[in-house]
């Protein structure tokens, strides 16, 4: 069994945990009575140039612990001081440690749209996002299939997120085309291994129409990157860990900028 097989079993029990105390028609109709998303997310990725996708992630599978001190909520005033324009934030609570509350707090408080970074297998999770607060979720070809894929999207329609499809090969990108995504990122990190590969979204992008926005996901760490992103024809770029490590956020970021 993969991390990610047991990513996504553990999503499926804290999805059940959730459904005992809060029905999957409750939330739904919580979440309905929201005003419509606007589809922020999307509409940060359309401007012109390179957006930036800046994450707030205490620990991950593969690396542990990143950051033992994590005020994350000055973190995403931070990222968001210095120019980002959307925020990633990690719910996941066991491998990455994260929370619903993070989530929350930060899109309460920040003025730029913000990802539920997490590892969706049910429906009642883009409900949960929708109440958070979030502007847009994360679908990961690898572990749904094509029908839920497009089942979710049109929930997405529903309540105005946006939602980022991730890929990580070919069939997966093709996939993803197929089921009507508008967003699809690249990860250049398999979730299977967590080896990176920063030519991976190279090699997937000839298959992306322009008009489906593009983003690449992992291994980011320089302006340099950047730049080879930018001449690709990326709309967004993810960046967790080198920010996430970086003493000065604002000023990793500014550099990181500086390559877009």
């Amino acid at each position: 069994m993969t991390i990610l097989d047991q990513l996504a079993g553990h999503a499926r029990e804290r999805v059940a945990a959730s459904k005992s105390a809060v029905p999957l028609e409750e939330l739904r109709l919580q979440a309905l009575s929201l005003p419509k998303g606007d589809y922020g997310f999307e509409k940060a990725l359309r401007k012109d140039g390179l957006s930036f996708i800046c994450e707030c992630k205490r620990a991950s599978p593969s690396k542990g612990l990143i950051a033992p001190e994590y005020p994350y909520l000055q973190i995403a005033l931070d990222y968001e001081a210095a120019g980002a324009d959307c925020i990633s934030v990690l719910t996941e609570p066991k491998w990455f440690l994260g929370s619903g509350r993070h989530l929350q707090e930060i899109a309460r408080t920040a003025s730029i749209p913000c990802l539920r970074k997490d590892f969706t297998v049910d429906e009642y999770m883009i409900y949960e996002a929708k109440v958070l607060g979030a502007s847009a979720v994360l679908l990961i070809c690898a572990i749904l299939t094509e029908r839920q894929i497009r089942e979710y999207l049109h929930t997405c329609d529903e309540l105005g997120l946006s939602a980022l499809v991730e890929v990580h090969n070919e069939a997966e990108a093709e996939t993803a085309l197929r089921a009507g995504a508008r967003i699809i990122g690249v990860n250049n990190r398999s979730l299977k291994d967590f080896s990176v590969d920063p030519d991976n979204s190279r090699r997937l992008r000839a298959l992306i129409p322009r008009e489906v926005l593009f983003v690449s996901e992992s291994g980011v760490r320089s302006a340099g990157d950047v730049a080879v992103l930018r001449e690709l024809g990326a709309d967004g770029v993810l960046i967790g860990e080198t920010l996430m490590r970086a003493a000065d956020k604002k000023a990793a970021l500014a550099g990181l900028r500086g390559g877009a």
